[in-house]
């Protein structure tokens, strides 16, 4: 028996790959014997870098940036196991899981850093790219990132515009001459899981501002900051951000990378699908397990775990969901997909418990269904 073993984060508690270990152990506690393969999955926010170096044996490297409020810090980016294909998480210089609440800081926090990772990579050779955008705390239209990669954003008077979002305001001309020439033919490959355009009610601000430190009386401000943004870039290169799905991801960074990068937007996990070969792999497997901390009717909405049931079922393999916890509303619409739908958290394990201790419980549930399973085929 082959058994792939695919599963997402659970977020603030294990990496994917520390819950496909957790996984394996509990499979092979039933039956040692038994043949797994290990291929953590992400949906193009955090974890995606590890999960598709995990799953191709890639390669770490490690760089210095400035976080998302100006500070130095180590950051990594990584290349596939195919030696060319160069992943960048955007969360990892310039994510909000860099930030304290109280450092939490839209006005001013940039995506710099990101740029600096791509620089990096350049430097390096790489040409072609996943960027995955998710995890973001900075609400600046990518311009941080576009600085550190050449881009001049100039004021009437002709100097340079200040940091901050406010200052957008002031904008009247974009300067591309000083772009790093090596972009010219670089691949950017943008792995996102939502859809969202660049301004208004479900744009950047309105939608991801708030978890980001925007507050209420901010909203509209920071909105026609962007609207200003976008209104020189339609007018300067002929590209309309304004209503573009995805532009406004990672706080406009996505609009960003679509303008000046040549991006192109797909589905974080079916990049990641693709780039760890789930298909191939589920040719001579019987059975898929897959999870993330929590499912719920977002689940159903392009989140990793159905993208890995939906794969299964085009290669005719049974799929088995486990959890951290599961929306009692979305158990009716995930049991369509996955042929067990379990939850670490039952009548006997309280959230607590499997807070403290995900990786044992999630050993113990994998090796009870998979009694289960082995029982039922025997009978």
């Amino acid at each position: 028996m082959k058994i792939i073993i695919s599963p997402d984060s659970f977020k603030g508690t294990l990496s994917a790959v520390e819950v496909a270990k957790s996984m394996q152990q509990g499979i092979l506690d039933v039956n040692p014997s038994i043949e797994t393969i290990i291929l953590p999955v992400a949906d193009g926010g955090e974890g995606t870098l590890d999960s598709l170096i995990a799953s191709t044996g890639g390669q770490y490297f490690s760089t210095e940036v400035l976080d998302p409020i100006g500070r130095d810090i180590q950051a990594q980016y990584g290349v596939l196991g195919d030696k060319e294909t160069c992943v960048i998480e955007m969360a990892q210089a310039s994510g909000i899981m860099l930030l304290q609440d109280h450092e939490k800081n839209p006005e001013f926090a940039t995506t710099y850093g990101t740029g600096q990772l791509i620089k990096a990579a350049l430097d390096r050779g790489f040409r072609k790219f996943i960027i995955g955008i998710g995890g973001s705390a900075t609400n600046d239209a990518g311009i941080g990132m576009l600085k550190a990669l050449g881009v001049r954003f100039i004021k009437e008077d002709g100097s340079d515009l200040e940091d901050g979002i406010s200052s957008l305001m002031e904008l009247t001309a974009i300067d591309i001459s000083g772009l790093d020439e090596r972009l010219i033919g670089a691949i950017f490959t943008i792995a996102c899981d939502v859809d969202n355009p660049f301004i208004g009610e479900r744009g950047a601000t309105a939608i991801f501002g708030p978890q980001k430190g925007v507050q209420d009386y901010q909203i509209t401000h920071f909105d026609n900051c962007l609207k200003h943004f976008a209104d020189i870039i339609e007018q300067q290169f002929a590209i309309r951000l304004h209503d573009y799905q995805g532009a406004g991801a990672a706080g406009g960074l996505g609009g960003a990378l679509i303008a000046f990068l040549n991006g192109t937007f797909h589905a974080g996990i079916d990049i990641v699908i693709d780039a760890v070969q789930l298909q191939d792999h589920l040719a001579a497997a019987q059975l898929v397990i897959t999870g993330e901390g929590k499912s719920d009717l977002q689940t159903l909405h392009g989140k990793a775990p159905l993208g890995v049931a939906k794969a299964a079922a085009l290669a005719h393999v049974e799929a088995v969901l486990l959890s951290g916890d599961i929306d009692s509303m979305a158990k009716p619409a995930l049991q369509n997909y996955f042929s067990v739908v379990e939850t670490l958290v039952d009548e006997e394990i309280t959230t607590e418990q499997a807070m403290r201790e995900p990786a044992y419980f999630i050993r113990l549930k994998t090796k009870q269904i998979f009694e289960l399973y082995i029982q039922k085929g025997d009978d």
